[in-house]
């Protein structure tokens, strides 16, 4: 007689249920893997009562509302009950997220993870102060979703698949089954050894598209369609490149000059109907993460002296007009 116990399925909370968790909570869900979703009271309510639905360029799917958990409160999740937390806020929530994780850890299993599917740069090192490292991951992510409703996902475009890996250091190996996962939910996504190398290039790709193209409303591929906007990004490309390399970290490009062909031979068209997540948040009356994407550059080239005019221009328009702006 065989006594062994079998392990418990994989099950994996969604911290942020907007239009990234709802997403790749979609993926996880078609792939079968037990998934609970912590959100706003009308968010939970709208998922509790009507499902999940996605729609886009990755197929349709329709969850029905008894195939996941939804939780309003942190407080209502059982302790042990997920392997994985997949924190998709937007990073100027990241230091609620952490404290309320951190309040709450026992919600995860032994050797439980936090991945941070989140824009920006700066977000590790606030789990960091609130978890050990080998418990932080990041991922990143070049796929546009947008939610049409309280309950309903729309994938847009989609660049590259989602890269998932530690920035200190620790082996992929735990997050491996997590990514066949959501790559079998119709996502591509692997592990990677380099994702400080992906975050940067993410970096560089927001740092040139997203403010801007939030102050222009305006998609992605207009803002490279045209010789003024073009030159504008360059330059902000050649700044953020600057106080990257000064800082101490890479991209997959060893020039700013390398990394623009890719930018304009195969990042902007694979997103070129994409609008900016910033203008997104503006036109909502939301917090931009402004601070994580432009900010961060600003913050890092004043502790390295290089100066960045083009980025601090765009980085004060936005803090101008999102002190400015209602909701529609």
């Amino acid at each position: 007689m065989n006594d062994d116990k079998q392990p418990d399925p994989m099950a994996v909370l969604i911290y942020g249920a907007g239009a990234v968790g709802l997403g790749i909570g979609s993926c996880l869900l078609k792939a079968g893997v037990q998934t609970g979703f912590l959100g706003r009271l009308q968010t939970a309510e709208a998922l509790r009562q009507n499902g999940l639905r996605r729609t886009g360029i990755f197929g349709r799917a329709s969850i029905q509302p008894s195939d996941f958990t939804v939780f309003d409160n942190s407080d209502q999740i059982p302790a042990n009950r997920f392997d994985h937390v997949l924190v998709c806020t937007k990073s100027s929530d990241s230091k609620e997220a952490a404290d309320q994780l951190a309040n709450r850890r026992p919600i995860l299993r032994p050797n439980g993870k936090i991945i941070l599917f989140q824009n920006g740069w700066g977000n590790a090192e606030i789990f960091a102060r609130r978890f050990p490292p080998e418990m932080i991951y990041n991922a990143r992510v070049i796929t546009g979703f947008i939610r049409r409703r309280l309950n309903h996902v729309e994938v847009t475009v989609h660049a590259d698949s989602i890269h998932i890996g530690s920035l200190f250091g620790q082996p992929n190996q735990p997050l491996e089954e997590l990514c066949q996962k959501i790559a079998a939910g119709g996502i591509p996504c692997q592990t990677t050894t380099e994702i400080g190398k992906d975050l940067w290039a993410k970096m560089l790709y927001n740092c040139a598209l997203n403010p801007l193209g939030a102050i222009l409303d305006v998609p992605y591929g207009t803002l490279a369609r045209y010789p003024s906007t073009r030159e504008i990004m360059n330059h902000l490309i050649d700044e953020t490149f600057e106080v990257m390399t000064a800082s101490g970290f890479s991209a997959h490009q060893n020039t700013a000059e390398e990394f623009r062909q890719v930018f304009y031979d195969r990042l902007v068209p694979a997103t070129a109907d994409h609008r900016s997540s910033t203008l997104q948040d503006l036109k909502a009356g939301r917090k931009t993460e402004i601070q994580a994407l432009t900010g961060a550059v600003l913050q890092l080239g004043k502790q390295h002296g290089k100066t960045v005019p083009y980025s601090r221009f765009l980085y004060q328009l936005i803090q101008f007009i999102e002190s400015q702006r209602k909701p529609d």
